[in-house]
């Protein structure tokens, strides 16, 4: 089942052309990463898809119905926390629910069950000056999570986080996006983190942005800081490289 058919996708700002001829396709369930250089579009393809821009040339399609005219939330996560610094972790976490309207008495049964496989189990009361950078990603994960959408837009997510906070924080995406089936799309300048995330990988082009590579990752499930050593992986990185130059 398609969640996501983008065909044809184009976009330019007064006459700068930012994206041209996008094809993406997501099946339900998918782990998909888009990588490129900066400047490509990647970003903008999130803003249509979450009809954050309207106007734009071709489709693009959430479980059949045009960006611009579907109604139900997007799940989309910038690549800052953007957690409120007045509001605790729970606060935050309940913002989807309050945007839901959910009545607050019932926000701890859709919380608290989340905490343990975030990683957050008592930290409910702290706020994010007092959490490390890698539980502030969790915890806007969290919130996205929250937002009860099919598809989940991740935008790096980890880029501003140290090299062995950012490799755990990975294995720790994988082990929530199976438990829990939601549908990714995810962006990263991080070849290497593409290759260890994903099912399939659309490799981006300058500016105009294009897809000038879809590429299969036949790496078996679960996946494990090893398997960013071997020699399959690592030909991954070489034909995504060769792309890119």
């Amino acid at each position: 089942m398609e969640v996501l058919k983008i065909e044809g996708l184009g976009k330019s700002f007064s006459s700068t052309k930012i994206l041209a001829d996008i094809d993406i396709k997501i099946n339900k369930g998918e782990f998909i990463s888009i990588v490129g250089p900066s400047g490509c579009g990647k970003s903008t393809i999130f803003k249509i898809i979450t009809a954050l821009l309207s106007e734009y040339e071709g489709s693009c399609l959430l479980n059949g119905i045009e960006a611009r005219e579907y109604k139900k939330a997007i799940a989309y996560m910038p690549q800052k926390d953007l957690l409120l610094p007045w509001r605790t972790l729970f606060a935050n976490a309940a913002i989807p629910l309050e945007i839901r309207g959910i009545a607050k008495n019932d926000f701890e049964k859709h919380i608290t069950p989340l905490l343990a496989d975030f990683e957050l189990s008592g930290f409910e009361n702290y706020y994010p000056k007092e959490l490390s950078g890698g539980m502030r990603q969790r915890a806007a994960l969290l919130r996205t999570f929250l937002i009860n959408s099919e598809l989940m837009l991740l935008d790096e997510p980890f880029g501003a986080l140290d090299a062995i906070t950012r490799l755990k924080l990975q294995e720790w995406l994988l082990n929530v996006w199976r438990k829990y089936n939601h549908t990714v799309l995810f962006i990263t300048h991080d070849i290497e983190e593409a290759i260890f995330l994903s099912d399939r990988i659309y490799v981006m082009s300058a500016r105009p942005g294009k897809i000038i590579k879809e590429l299969k990752i036949d790496i078996a499930r679960p996946r494990k800081e090893d398997d960013t050593l071997t020699e399959g992986f690592l030909q991954y990185k070489r034909e995504i490289l060769k792309c890119l130059q």
